[in-house]
Formats: C-alpha cells, sequence, structure tokens
C-alpha cells in the first residue's frame, strides 16, 4: 500500500508540476502530497536541530538510507530549493520517476564512473549559479542493520568542489515500528536530527577522506544515541544482532 499509494500521488502531482516543467520549486508540491502518509501509519516524527540549516547559501545534506521510508523523515525536513540525488533506475519507476524528474531530482548513472563524476561537477555548478541544495544518501544504498554502510566520497567531493558546508542529517533506525524480515509495520516514533554544519571552505581533494570518515563517525555516534533513547528506535541496538 505504501509503495502504490506514492505512485498514485505522484500521479495527481504531475499535471500540477507539468505548468512548471522540470523545476526544483516542484519539490514543494511533492513534500505537500506526501507530509500526510506518517498519519496513515500512525509514525510520530521528530524533529530536532533544523534551525542548523544555513539561512541562504546552497550546501549539500548527506543524511543515512534505512529503506524507502526515508521519505517520511526528508519530507518532513527538507529545507527549500533542496532536491535529492537518485540512481537512474528510480527514472523508470513510472509516475514516481517522471513526478521526481519534474520536480528537479538528479539522476546518476552509478554504474558509468565517468558519467557520475561529469553530472556530479554539473552539480557543483548548479549549487552555486542557482541557490540549489541537494540531498545525497552516502552510503549508496540501503542499509537495515542497524549501523551505517561506508560511505561513498561522491558527495563531499561535490561539497568540496563547490567549497559549500555539508548538513548531517540522521534518521533514528525503524526498528520500532518496522522490521522487512519479520514484515512488520506498525506505528511508532522516528526522530531526525539536524547537525552542525561542516564547512568545506579550504580543503582539497585530498581531505575529502577524511572529511567523508569525520561525517560518518559523527552520524554514527548521534544513530546510536537517538535510536536507544526510547524516542526513535527502541532499544534495537541493545538487542542481540543490533548494529555495532
Amino acid at each position: 500500500f505504501y509503495n502504490g499509494w506514492i505512485l498514485f500521488l505522484a500521479v495527481l502531482a504531475i499535471p500540477v508540476c507539468a505548468v512548471r516543467g522540470r523545476n526544483v520549486e516542484n519539490m514543494k508540491i511533492l513534500r505537500l502530497m506526501l507530509l500526510h502518509i506518517k498519519y496513515l501509519y500512525g509514525i510520530r516524527v521528530e524533529v530536532r536541530g533544523a534551525h542548523h540549516f544555513p539561512p541562504s547559501q546552497p550546501y549539500v545534506v548527506v543524511s543515512n538510507h534505512q529503506s524507502s521510508l526515508d521519505l517520511l523523515g526528508m519530507m518532513e525536513v527538507l529545507p527549500g530549493r533542496c532536491v535529492p540525488i537518485a540512481k537512474r533506475e528510480l527514472l523508470w519507476a513510472g509516475s514516481a520517476g517522471l513526478a521526481c524528474w519534474l520536480a528537479g531530482v538528479i539522476f546518476i548513472d552509478r554504474k558509468r564512473t565517468g558519467d557520475a563524476i561529469s553530472v556530479m561537477s554539473e552539480v557543483a555548478q548548479t549549487l552555486l549559479t542557482q541557490d540549489v541544495r541537494v540531498w545525497v544518501f552516502p552510503e549508496g544504498t540501503r542499509n537495515h542493520n542497524g549501523s551505517m554502510l561506508p560511505f561513498k566520497r561522491g558527495a563531499f567531493h561535490l561539497a568540496v568542489q563547490a567549497q559549500v558546508p555539508i548538513v548531517p542529517i540522521v534518521m533514528s533506525s525503524y526498528q520500532d515500528f518496522y522490521c522487512k524480515k519479520e514484515r512488520r509495520f506498525t506505528s511508532g516514533q522516528c526522530q531526525v536530527r539536524v547537525l552542525p554544519p561542516v564547512p568545506t571552505e579550504g580543503l582539497t581533494p585530498d581531505d575529502v577522506p577524511a572529511l567523508a570518515d569525520r561525517v560518518r563517525h559523527s552520524m554514527l555516534t548521534v544513530f546510536r544515541e537517538i535510536s536507544t533513547d526510547g524516542r526513535g528506535g527502541g532499544d534495537y541496538l541493545k538487542k542481540p544482532g543490533g548494529g555495532g
């Protein structure tokens, strides 16, 4: 139902977004149409740290990636003129792919490294010339194991190339209300924590590996904290088999 409902909402959004054509401002329309989904499932999303978003400049958001439910947290906190960078396969996901394209979502073919690098270079210019923010999941794929996969470095190269801040966002574990293996999807709570921006001014490509590791470490620390404090993810990480 969750996936089908999103496809249905995309059908409704397409003609509205098509009036502008492909435009990042259409992301506001998608956000408004998706915000109610949490109520359908009784999921309470608590946002903390939203004041950390830089008020009037481009930046790169990096966030952990657990499942398609990330969409709920993303829409709750999505800043203005911010679009995700997504795998190219999403473009062919029926009505959802077309709606995303109209909203300015940036698609990357991860299997073709040369094309991905070229797109990132174009995105760096777009950030600066069109006052756009981008949202990246640096793990590169969904991760259900209660921790975080090693970060791919594309988002960090992008931020360094454009000399714009990185804003880390952490979503608590969904294990309190969702488990794909157990086929369980109930009501529950999720916390979304916006961390202070990490500046990149003066950094070079040589600094990217250390930058990515530092940001991942800070995000993983917060993920463990908010996934065990009873306000997002329950005590999943304390259970056998939880993340480490």
